[in-house]
């Protein structure tokens, strides 16, 4: 958003940003569903509408070509870990900044300030409604279902925020390590960034007041996993208390948001992660066709079928000891070629070693593909996890085998115990859950090192960086130098 001079305001608002209008009472929707704020709160029918522009905002075109949402931002976190690899020096570089590390420390990165723009803009709208939609006309119901999906869309997007620019959740306690500005009213002032522990003691609280007004929500509708309901606030809080060391909390919000929800099958399995009517998912972005955003899109960046410069000549690739290690009865072993032989590349496209087929596009001329956010197959992984992590060998092992027999017909209960078997879930995590956005925030919570020596695919001319240890100032991003600049409030991470 931008005062009449062509400046950037406070940071903390961002409900029109310059993907949109920079009038500050303009919702960021798309034009045929733009409302102002005072609209959006004066009935429940403008308030549907406007949450369908929240929901719209996870997928538009924002700065940049491969800025599209919530699917740019999953695509950056896994591209700081190990497992999705550029192996092309000749392709086309989209992010290459993050596979190097360099853009999460670049106070001018504009990567980095639309990551940060685009989660605070989600808070401002959702913000708008969640303020006032109490007053709005129109039946109680329907004001907690607005209300309720606002508070989770608040949640996921200041848990995302502290992720990525605060230090890791110490279990300890007395986590009063600078996290990033809490936003629960729309200002003009600069906010200072709350500690890590109010940061999240906030984002659970919107989680607990959502889950309560969307107790009796039923999603319908042509696009219904794109909206929130308790199975998905419920996996939000699993993933909040995963990153917490809150092992009984992860697992048991796990379990209940995966109720309802069975796992796919395998032949499912093997058509291109691209549609939410997949039994499996729990939560994802519906792609209208007449709304795509062509070579913006994530199975623009992510498929491999589609005509665009990325799939053409940036192939993605899967760390080549993971799927080394994956045996030949395993159905995700099949949506990576160890040659790139029978991969459905588009026109001029060139075929690598590891080559990832698990993305399709709708066609090599349509980019459409609706995006993934949560799978069933997730919320057994964090039961699983979080049941190791706890010493409940037994149950941990369990969780794991009803995901991982669906996957693999050979695959018998696990008999390890201990770190053995946390290390067998982690693996099975960084399988299932290749491209989907999971890999930086899962090294970082779990106090990992980056280590990416080893990988054979890992190209030294693009990846660069191979070690990033432990505790080392590169895990907190910087603040973009105008949001420093604009709002004087805002402490610096050390540089």
């Amino acid at each position: 958003m931008f005062n009449n001079k062509n400046k950037i305001v406070a940071l903390a608002i961002i409900a029109a940003i310059s993907f949109s209008s920079c009038k500050k009472d303009f919702l960021n929707t798309s034009p045929t569903d733009a409302v102002s704020s005072d609209a959006a709160i004066a009935s429940t029918k403008n308030g549907y509408a406007a949450i369908n522009g929240i929901h719209r905002s996870l997928y538009i075109q924002y700065d940049n070509q491969p800025e599209s949402g919530e699917g740019a931002a999953n695509i950056i976190r896994d591209l700081m870990g190990e497992d999705v690899i550029y192996t092309n020096p000749a392709g086309r570089t989209d992010f290459l900044g993050f596979i190097q590390w360099v853009s999460n420390r670049n106070v001018n990165s504009g990567n980095m300030r639309f990551v940060y723009r685009y989660y605070y803009a989600v808070i401002s709208n959702a913000n708008i409604l969640i303020n006032g939609i109490d007053n709005a006309s129109g039946l109680q119901a329907d004001k907690n279902i607005i209300k309720g999906q606002a508070l989770v869309y608040r949640a996921f997007a200041h848990f995302q925020l502290v992720q990525l620019w605060g230090e890791r959740y110490k279990s300890g306690g007395g986590n009063t390590q600078l996290g990033v500005p809490l936003l629960l009213t729309n200002t003009l002032d600069g906010q200072p960034r709350a500690t890590v522990e109010q940061a999240y003691t906030q984002v659970n609280k919107d989680l607990d007041d959502a889950i309560l007004l969307l107790a009796n929500y039923v999603r319908s509708g042509s696009t219904p996993k794109s909206n929130f309901n308790v199975n998905v606030a419920r996996g939000i809080k699993a993933r909040v208390a995963l990153a917490q060391q809150n092992w009984d909390a992860a697992a048991t919000n796990a379990i209940a948001a995966r109720t309802g929800f069975t796992l796919m099958t395998n032949a499912e399995y093997l058509a291109g992660f691209n549609k939410t009517e997949n039994q499996e998912w729990i939560w994802g972005s519906k792609i209208i066709p007449d709304q795509t955003t062509f070579f913006w899109t994530f199975h623009a960046s992510m498929g491999c079928n589609f005509n665009g410069s990325n799939t053409r000549t940036q192939p993605r690739a899967i760390n080549a000891n993971l799927f080394n290690a994956l045996p030949a009865t395993d159905i995700r072993k099949a949506v990576f070629d160890l040659t790139g032989a029978t991969v459905p590349i588009p026109p001029g496209g060139i075929r690598i070693p590891y080559h990832a087929k698990k993305f399709l596009a709708e066609s090599v001329s349509s980019s459409i593909g609706d995006v993934p956010y949560m799978r069933a197959a997730e919320m057994y992984l964090i039961e699983a996890e979080a049941r190791a992590r706890q010493g409940q060998d037994a149950n941990a092992a369990a969780a794991l085998f009803t995901l991982v027999k669906n996957r693999n017909p050979s695959y018998v209960l696990s008999t390890n115990t201990g770190q053995a078997l946390i290390d067998e879930v982690m693996f099975h995590r960084r399988v299932e859950l290749w491209g989907e956005g999971f890999r930086f925030t899962d090294l970082k919570r779990t106090n990992s090192a980056l280590n990416r020596n080893g990988i054979p695919n890992h190209n030294p001319s693009i990846s660069v960086i191979f070690n990033v240890p432990v505790g080392d100032k590169q895990w907190q991003w910087l603040f973009h130098q105008d949001e420093i600049n604009t709002n004087k409030a805002l402490v610096q991470n050390p540089l």
